[in-house]
């Protein structure tokens, strides 16, 4: 038993910990940037916050009760970081390139970026986590209440009626998630403070599970094979431990850990938005599985000790509590407590921060943009200060219906009950979201009937229930059980409610998703995210090569100019045909080779997806030159113009060199100072001009040393570590900064130095002369 202020300092001081920590994390980034490597370790075990309190006190309780069942929500996991590791690292990719924020985000861009697709994930998001933020809620204040009273985990009469322990709970996590998670305005800025504090937390709690795991065998009991025998003479331990949870549940379990691994909100913010290389993920399978194995070695031990010392009295999933305090030792008792806060406190923070973005990006901001945007445009404003506003207020709304669910719901419910509803919720959005990854024909009206209508099932036969609505799961059995006939799960006497209502809600789900995507033939934005989300089979260049199309060579050249400006494209086009060996006639049709070259280049300028888009409907156009065909493709081309115009100025007006290279080291954007600075030919500016032939042309020249020209390709891929190069036998110095792009391209800075190394040379030559004459 510990006094009041001695729980709350501890909290307290350890949130403030938490504070230190991320603080630190982003000024050490600030300040010395990100190794090129990224940070794997860190990203490793922040992926650890899928273990919430649910791992640390439900696991416990749903094992004193169903023995090893407990063991499927980790099943799935594992399987998602080994087998299923080509899936997590194309979601991260498709993330990066679309500069996905958050899921909602991602399945929206699959759709067109429909903002009703975006809309309808981020309800089900929101509604669906409300359940696991209240398990959270639950779970803290009640080892609260433990801790200050050992009455209060059921086998006394004492309780803390007399303190709103949960509204304090979320008042205060709602404040540090708020000093944690909006302090930028960008969503895929990497929050690395964050992490580090996340990572931290995951050492904690396994720390302190494992404190608790090692006295419970080897402090309360003498050893493995003493607890082993006693667990043997009990009846009520060899009645969890042989608890046959049916295949169909097993396999449901396993399943949804599976889709909440990669589609719980903190999960995909953590794993996708907060990744930087493909180092980190690599790591992470390795890591990822041992920890989860590592974290819940001491949970039968636990669950048999809880259920030995108290008999299947109390809540089961306060064992981890009431064990240390059983056992009067008040060190392991904090340390556990502190284990539980830190699990809790770390899904709390990530999931409000992941669904804040949701619901500001996806919600509340498309209303008030169109809003303010229909005043004149004085009336616009910089939105910076807005958005953060959104966010700070929606992280307190989440929290709050944390709040009001816990008060409504029946408080008896185990903790891990209360998680696998949220998990049903969540995977009422796979069929859009794994769907979309595969099948070309799947489109965003599909995608709204599926998430529309499994989410209607799923909230009347799981979700007000746990409310206290009348309970209608028989209705998914019996449906069930009329299409599949002679199965004994779908019969009332065996029915698994949880099962049968998330095969059925599913079902429906991707009955409509595909029902409404066969409705209709997507739309031409729609293809065209269908194309980025679905890598296509390679083709052979015979087959494609001679087929033409009915756009003819000088409309594409025309549309290109308006992008690259006529000089860039009449170089480029003529670097084309010197590589083709022939000369392409403006009238005449162009050919797939010449569209997938035309498309490389418009991208360089404007990004892959813009220009799949523009030629897309250039296409379009020239075999339906319809009025809304030609209205699409004429805003899309202003709106890229503006884009570009306003890149190109910036460029242009900048003192240093630009000069961006893609994966494999060709030129794609420049700006005439990177050229000047260099002394370079007039036909190195042009796209896809190779590094390797731009440091060459200067080895010729002497300023680069013949046999170091591989060394300076190296310098360039050296992220975050400037260099230099001497130009013209010494009279001129350039340094160079190269940073790693999102498409494994490079973008170089190139900075006249030459006079700032030349006064650094005065002021030692004139120190030199002084120490002389001084001495």
């Amino acid at each position: 038993m510990f006094p009041g202020w001695i729980i709350v300092a501890s909290a307290i001081g350890y949130l403030l910990l938490l504070f230190a920590v991320a603080s630190y994390g982003d000024r050490k980034t600030r300040v010395h940037g990100v190794p090129a490597g990224g940070r794997p370790v860190v990203y490793a075990l922040s992926l650890a916050v899928y273990c919430t309190s649910w791992t640390y006190f439900g696991g416990v309780g749903l094992a004193a009760e169903h023995g090893l069942e407990f063991m499927a929500i980790y099943i799935g996991p594992i399987l998602m970081y080994t087998l299923g590791m080509p899936i997590l690292r194309r979601i991260v990719e498709l993330a990066k390139t679309e500069k996905i924020t958050s899921g909602a985000d991602f399945v929206a861009a699959r759709y067109g970026k429909n903002p009703v697709v975006g809309m309808l994930v981020t309800v089900i998001y929101l509604v669906g986590i409300i359940p696991y933020i209240a398990l959270q809620l639950k779970a803290v204040s009640s080892s609260v209440a433990a801790v200050m009273d050992p009455t209060a985990y059921g086998i006394g009469t004492g309780n803390l009626y007399f303190i709103d322990l949960p509204l304090i709970v979320a008042f205060i996590l709602a404040c540090f998630a708020v000093i944690f998670g909006t302090r930028h305005t960008d969503a895929t800025e990497h929050q690395d403070g964050l992490i580090l504090a996340i990572a931290m937390e995951s050492v904690v709690k396994l720390i302190a599970f494992w404190t608790l795991g090692v006295f419970v065998i080897w402090v309360m009991f003498d050893g493995p094979a003493d607890l082993w025998q006693k667990a043997t003479e009990s009846e009520a331990v060899m009645a969890a431990l042989t608890h046959e949870t049916p295949p169909s549940r097993w396999l449901l379990l396993i399943a949804l850990s599976a889709f909440a691994i990669i589609m719980l909100p903190r999960q995909f913010h953590v794993t996708v938005v907060e990744n930087r290389t493909p180092r980190e993920l690599r790591l992470a399978g390795i890591l990822m599985p041992i920890y989860l194995i590592a974290i819940n070695i001491f949970v039968l031990p636990a669950a048999i000790a809880g259920v030995l010392m108290f008999g299947g009295s109390g809540d089961a999933d306060l064992y981890v509590l009431s064990l240390p305090l059983e056992a009067g030792s008040g060190f392991v008792s904090l340390l556990t407590f502190i284990g539980g806060f830190s699990a809790a406190t770390a899904m709390v923070i990530v999931a409000s921060v992941a669904l804040a973005i949701m619901v500001s990006n996806d919600m509340v901001l498309p209303i008030f943009l169109r809003q303010k945007l229909l005043g004149r445009p004085s009336q616009r404003e910089d939105f910076a200060k807005t958005l953060l506003h959104i966010r700070r207020t929606a992280i307190f709304g989440v929290l709050l219906l944390g709040y009001v669910y816990f008060r409504s719901a029946d408080n008896t419910t185990g903790l891990a009950k209360i998680g696998l509803l949220s998990f049903t919720a969540i995977a009422q959005i796979a069929p859009a979201m794994f769907g979309g990854l595969i099948w070309r024909r799947a489109n965003a009206r599909g995608a709204i009937a599926g998430l529309t209508i499994g989410f209607l099932v799923w909230a009347y036969l799981l979700f007000l229930p746990s409310l206290g609505a009348e309970d209608h799961s028989w209705i998914a059995s019996a449906v069930l059980g009329f299409l599949l006939p002679g199965l004994s799960m779908f019969e009332r006497q065996y029915a698994d409610p949880l099962v049968n209502a998330t095969i059925f809600s599913l079902l429906v789900n991707t009955l409509a998703f595909v029902i409404g995507s066969l409705s209709r033939n997507p739309r031409p934005v729609e293809r065209i995210q269908s194309a980025i989300f679905i890598k296509r089979q390679p083709r052979s260049n015979s087959a494609t090569r001679g087929w033409k199309t009915s756009v003819a060579v000088g409309d594409l050249k025309a549309a290109i100019a308006r992008y690259l400006g006529n000089e860039r494209m009449e170089r480029s086009f003529r670097s084309y045909e010197q590589t083709v060996g022939r000369k392409l006639a403006d009238d005449s049709p162009a050919d797939m080779a010449f569209i997938h070259f035309s498309e490389q280049l418009l991208g360089s300028a404007i990004g892959s997806s813009s220009a799949r888009l523009v030629l897309s409907l250039i296409l379009q156009k020239a075999e339906d030159p319809s009025a809304d065909t030609v209205w699409l493709l004429d805003q899309a081309s202003e709106a890229l113009q503006y884009n570009q115009d306003m890149m190109q100025t910036a460029l242009a007006q900048m003192e240093q060199g630009i000069a961006v290279f893609d994966a494999s080291d060709r030129l794609t954007i420049w700006n005439r100072r990177f050229r000047t600075l260099l002394d370079l030919p007039e036909h190195v500016g042009q796209v896809g001009f190779p590094l390797l032939d731009m440091i060459a042309i200067l080895a010729q020249r002497g300023d680069v040393p013949a046999g170091d020209t591989q060394a300076v390709i190296r310098s360039f891929h050296q992220f975050d570590r400037p260099f230099q190069m001497v130009l013209a036998g010494g009279h001129r110095i350039i340094e160079v900064r190269c940073n790693l792009m999102p498409d494994k391209g490079l973008v170089a800075t190139f900075s006249d130095i030459t006079a700032r190394v030349e006064a650094d040379q005065a002021l030692k030559q004139a120190n030199e002369t002084l120490e002389q004459r001084v001495s």
